[in-house]
């Protein structure tokens, strides 16, 4: 089980670092949508969100160095 996990890891940082741009821009894509969703009620929350989630994925790819 853990081997599935860690095999799951090492793709996920693979995937981070060949592809991190794409990623970060659909996360921003899907913050703006969530924002549309809602009327704008929450954006610092959604904007805080994808920043935080953008900085974790910008940080997963640069673990494989």
């Amino acid at each position: 089980m853990f081997d599935a996990l860690r095999n799951l890891k090492e793709k996920a940082e693979d995937l981070a670092e060949a592809h991190g741009d794409k990623i970060s821009a659909g996360l921003e894509k899907a913050g703006d949508f969530l924002d549309d969703r809602t009327g704008g009620k929450h954006s610092d929350r959604i904007g805080t969100a994808v920043d935080k989630v953008q900085d974790y994925v910008g940080k997963l790819g640069e673990k494989k160095d």
